[in-house]
């Protein structure tokens, strides 16, 4: 007889003992509750019986009838009394309760916990590890690239790209596919086999054999490949050769901040609330890079010009040529590096490079993406005491309506 699960309710029927032929009886996983009627054991020998999660009483039976009753369980929970249960067709009984049904309880949730929490610090264990040794393979990559100064790395996706694929992308860096030019280099846009769009940076040929500009292009390899955080614009390779050398990156589809601030229609597509966003992203960034990498880094060319926008527009800083470690044993003392209108004005005095620099130009980033346009004459105007009537509304993008709040 089988009718666990079926929600029954209610106490176990005493007729149960008129079913003398009885093999085997399961009323598991139901709503019964009261006692277990004594008559039971007149159905010996019964070789199953099962009474297991109920709302039972239940007790310990005799000896004489666990011993005819090869499998059973009654109970899931102790029972804090003696227990009298009277047939009057059959013997009584009197049944006393133990912790056995506890102490089993507690060895099936062992059973089960166990080795699901010993699989877990497996799985942990092995994700760190192949996290640190492919983290390590990237650092010994990119020590031979410097040393050998005539390799082509490119990962991320799936397996490794040849430069052969780069150079068909692109058509032989055809100027059909350039989407930009910059101070000492083009930025290509290229889609690779499988699939994905990247932005190609490749330096100029006879730039290339400037030591300066070769310094700065490696100089971006190395801080790229020991970071991550989402809005710093992710590196997917390199090649530097000394016929040819580019970097592979992500691609943006909105460009940089400063095209998006001068072209009006993108303006007024660049709400308040996005605006605040890039801020946001810009600022979390510079704190990733100040606070969680060891040592420091400092960018030193933050602008609106190295801040790119993806199709969502959400922030991300590029251009790591002349990003600078901060070591705790150096003077830290270096040449003026940046973009006019943004550099730090104390770094033309003191020659040393600190986060402050970082900071100087990100508030003047945060004026411009304010104000729409590169905040100069405002930051002249602060000094004189006519700053004392400018007011909030004469500084905001007249192309946006003022902010709700």
């Amino acid at each position: 007889l089988g009718m666990s699960g079926n929600y029954l309710n209610g106490t176990i029927p005493a007729e149960l003992a008129f079913l003398p032929n009885l093999k085997y009886l399961n009323l598991s996983h139901n709503n019964l509750s009261g006692r277990i009627p004594s008559c039971i054991c007149s159905l010996l020998p019964l070789p199953s019986i099962d009474f297991s999660y109920n709302a039972l009483e239940g007790q310990q039976f005799p000896n004489r009838f666990l011993d005819a009753c090869p499998s059973q369980r009654f109970m899931d929970t102790d029972l804090c009394s003696e227990v009298e249960y009277f047939c009057p067709w059959a013997p009584s009984f009197s049944f006393h309760t133990n912790d056995s049904s506890r102490r089993n309880k507690v060895v099936h949730l062992l059973a089960i916990s166990l080795p699901i929490t010993v699989l877990l610090a497996f799985l942990i264990l092995g994700f760190k590890f192949f996290w640190q040794r492919n983290a390590r393979e990237n650092q010994n990559e990119v020590k031979a690239m410097m040393k050998n100064g005539d390799m082509c790395s490119i990962w991320n996706y799936d397996g490794r790209i040849a430069y052969e694929d780069i150079v068909k992308a692109t058509e032989d860096f055809d100027i059909r596919y350039c989407i930009g030019t910059g101070g000492y280099g083009s930025v290509y846009k290229a889609r690779l086999p499988s699939g994905r769009v990247v932005a190609l940076k490749k330096l100029h040929r006879l730039e290339a054999e400037e030591p300066a500009f070769d310094k700065s292009f490696r100089n971006e390899v190395k801080v790229l490949t020991n970071i991550r955080h989402r809005n710093i614009v992710k590196l997917y390779g390199f090649c530097l050769h000394n016929r040819c050398m580019f970097l592979v990156y992500e691609y943006m589809e909105r460009g940089s901040l400063f095209c998006a601030l001068r072209n009006d229609a993108e303006a007024v597509e660049l709400g308040w609330s996005r605006r605040v966003n890039i801020v946001k992203g810009t600022s979390h960034a510079l704190c990733y890079m100040h606070h969680d990498c060891i040592p420091p880094i400092v960018h030193r060319d933050i602008s609106s010009n190295n801040i790119l926008l993806n199709s969502e527009f959400e922030a991300f800083v590029s251009d790591f040529g002349t990003a600078r470690l901060l070591y705790p044993d150096s003077s830290n003392q270096t040449v003026i590096a940046g973009t006019l209108g943004y550099v730090a004005p104390e770094l033309a005095y003191t020659m040393v490079v600190t986060e402050k620099c970082d900071i100087y130009s990100f508030g003047v980033v945060a004026l411009e993406i304010i104000m729409g346009k590169h905040p100069g004459e405002l930051l002249s105007l602060l000094s004189s005491p006519s700053a004392q009537n400018i007011m909030l509304k004469d500084v905001l993008d007249p192309r946006l309506s003022p902010p709700a709040d």
